[in-house]
């Protein structure tokens, strides 16, 4: 099999995998060598500053030992298989970013042969990158569970960011879907990577010339509606990863059906609203001091596709509502509905010169089409109704239920602007969610 026919089977094969992104590195170029990472770090996205970055994102190989029913590369799938050497891997990568195809390398891979045979290759293409090549770009590599822990920490010194990716988010889903992995192969080399990390931050403060280990840190995937697991689950899942195992991201992935097992929960469609949703709680989770169970609980277990997760929360806590701007402290500022964390830094900021009033609040870029009805400057409210829960529900709900059109959306009925049984009668709900892994 030639060269262009495997990178069409295995780039083909990575592209399930979206637990890649900025890196967070800032490996410098050497003067032998070639290429360096950015800080901004690479991903098919773009940058902060408006760059669109990429990087070669391919598996080493799709065959796979393991028989994961949610899984294109599953060992019962009769796909086209390939599988590159890790001196094609290192060749490819060099020719690409030399001919500025790419700025670095996301390389996963399925399991051949045992856990640390794969782990090998993957450390094996690594090492000729860094030391054959001299290539200093941004590299992204998976960490096999269940591989040699001595084996992840050479590639982790070697390497920009690591994932161990967890799929499903709990340990009965596991043993359904993928009864060949289990909680603890999965959480012990996150852990592994975890404690490594904080050590080599502790001995780069003492010795400047240290060697990196994973210094864009690292990250997972969640696979979302392949399972039932409420997103209460899943969230609190998250949040005991980044409390626990210093996440820089957890990435969630709306299940695309490409099995029809029974085991799998069955739908047609991506949930891709409900990953939108999540996403937006991630968010709340790691930049605007809130708990999964501000969020959701045990009783109400699905974010509500209506709102985002912050405007479903102060819905929910009218009496928090509403919040004098001028005098309000910061972390109440964050849970305004509207406001951001860049908004939250100007209010501060500009609140220690002069009271503010709802003009400044637009100039300082305060969406108060959401805001208003959450907020009073200087003791006044400018809601475009009275401050009650019902009311402001009304202004806030979109014109249809997002919630109904999501669970109808497997029907593959055509909506139409004049007449559709999808559109009829449909009036906001509300839903929330909880998990343990």
């Amino acid at each position: 099999m030639d060269m262009n026919e495997k990178l069409r089977i295995l780039s083909d094969a990575a592209k399930y995998d979206v637990s890649c992104s900025s890196s967070g590195s800032n490996r410098a170029n050497t003067p032998s060598g070639i290429g360096n990472a950015s800080a901004h770090g690479i991903c098919h996205s773009f940058a902060a500053d408006g760059r669109c970055i990429s990087l070669l994102k391919i598996l080493l190989t799709n065959y796979c030992i393991f028989d994961c029913a949610y899984c294109i590369n599953r060992s019962s799938n009769d796909v086209e298989r390939a599988a590159f050497t890790p001196d094609e891997v290192a060749d490819l990568t060099i020719n690409f970013y030399r001919r500025n195809y790419i700025e670095g390398l996301f390389l996963s891979s399925g399991i051949i042969n045992n856990p640390n045979h794969t782990m090998e290759l993957l450390l094996e293409t690594v090492k000729k990158l860094r030391n054959v090549y001299k290539f200093n770009g941004y590299i992204h590599l998976k960490a096999i569970p269940g591989a040699d822990q001595a084996l992840i920490k050479q590639a982790g010194e070697l390497v920009d960011r690591m994932s161990v990716n967890i799929e499903l988010p709990s340990s009965n889903s596991l043993k359904l879907l993928a009864p060949q992995k289990t909680k603890i192969n999965i959480l012990t080399p996150m852990s592994f990577i975890n404690s490594n990390i904080l050590a080599n931050k502790e001995e780069k403060s003492l010795f400047k010339n240290a060697p990196s280990f994973v210094p864009g840190g690292q990250s997972t995937q969640l696979i979302i509606g392949a399972t039932p697991d409420s997103d209460f689950k899943i969230i609190k899942l998250s949040e005991n990863l980044y409390n626990h195992m210093n996440l820089k991201r957890v990435y969630y992935s709306a299940y695309i059906p490409v099995s029809t097992s029974p085991k799998l929960v069955n739908i047609k469609n991506s949930p891709l609203l409900r990953e939108h949703r999540l996403y937006q709680a991630d968010w709340l989770l790691r930049f605007y001091d809130f708990k999964a169970d501000e969020l959701l609980d045990s009783t109400n277990s699905s974010l509500n596709l209506n709102f985002d997760p912050k405007t479903d929360w102060a819905l929910r806590n009218m009496d928090k509502f509403p919040l004098e701007i001028n005098s309000a402290h910061y972390r109440d500022l964050l849970r305004i509905p509207g406001i951001g964390v860049t908004c939250v830094k100007r209010i501060y900021k500009a609140r220690k010169v002069h009271s503010l009033s709802f003009e400044d609040l637009k100039k300082l870029g305060v969406m108060l089409k959401r805001a208003q009805y959450f907020i009073t400057c200087k003791g006044k409210y400018s809601g475009d109704v009275p401050f009650k829960q019902n009311l402001i529900l009304g202004r806030l709900s979109p014109k249809f239920d997002l919630n109904l059109i999501e669970s109808n959306k497997n029907s593959f009925q055509q909506l139409n602007l004049f007449s559709s049984p999808l559109l009829e009668n449909l009036e906001p709900t509300k839903a929330l969610s909880l998990l343990e892994f």
